[in-house]
């Protein structure tokens, strides 16, 4: 049965505030799946340096398989996720290829889901990450799942993202550079979905004026255009999304 809306987020992000090594994010991971009640919760990220590393509740044997089949170049939900910023819910994805039926239909053999939302998550120096849930389950049920738990879930992925990062050996401290009030309102907007046009009729600013904050954001926190621009300012907490 997947939890209702009562999850404690608070005392989830406590323990992940405290996390001390891989490990640790590895017994998080199975305690959230148990908590929200889905059948697999997958942190999967590329760090800096090229060198892949993973927690989740995936079998051993599903891994092993994905590995030996080379899925990666094929599967929708990296291919989907790698070309966006917004989380995605994996029916609105491309499987019409024989391919990408061949695994998913793998995929459900070995208990992955046939339902599955992923949050793609993007750091420093080009390191880019899925936060994924599953679970089998009716597309009603699975509507319902991820209408109540799609904020928290992706307050969570950044979280365990920005977690990580710390824990990425030689890796320094991020430094949060604040931004101002209009250009926290501006990020927050677009990270919440807002088109730019909205986001200046939202705020009665021009789009030329909206244009300026975002650049200014921009270059406050380092980041290589606007999609990686609301990336860090949620990772180093400068933006909540609500």
């Amino acid at each position: 049965m997947i939890a209702g809306p009562a999850y404690r987020l608070d005392s989830f992000l406590e323990a992940l505030e405290d996390a001390s090594d891989i490990d640790h994010l590895q017994r998080l991971i199975e305690r959230l799946r148990d908590e929200i009640g889905v059948d697999h919760v997958v942190y999967h990220w590329v760090s800096s340096g090229g060198e892949q590393y993973g927690c989740g509740t995936y079998p051993a044997e599903w891994v092993q398989l994905y590995v030996a089949k080379d899925y990666l170049r094929i599967d929708p939900v990296v291919q989907g996720c790698y070309q966006t910023f917004h989380p995605v819910d994996w029916k609105r994805l491309d499987w019409s290829s024989r391919a990408a039926r061949a695994f998913l239909s793998d995929a459900v053999a070995h208990g992955i889901g046939n339902q599955g939302y992923s949050v793609p998550l993007r750091g420093p120096n080009g390191q880019f990450a899925l936060f994924s849930v599953s679970h089998h389950c009716t597309d009603e049920a699975w509507a319902m799942f991820t209408d109540t738990h799609r904020r928290t879930l992706i307050l969570i992925a950044h979280y365990f993202n920005h977690k990580a990062l710390l824990l990425e050996p030689g890796r320094c401290p991020l430094t949060a550079q604040p931004l101002s009030p209009r250009e926290v309102d501006v990020i927050t907007l677009l990270a919440m979905g807002y088109s730019r046009a909205q986001v200046a009729e939202t705020l009665m600013i021009s789009e030329h004026t909206l244009r300026t904050y975002v650049e200014s954001a921009r270059l406050k926190l380092g980041a290589i255009n606007t999609l990686h621009a609301v990336s860090r300012a949620i990772t180093r907490g400068l933006i909540v999304i609500t």
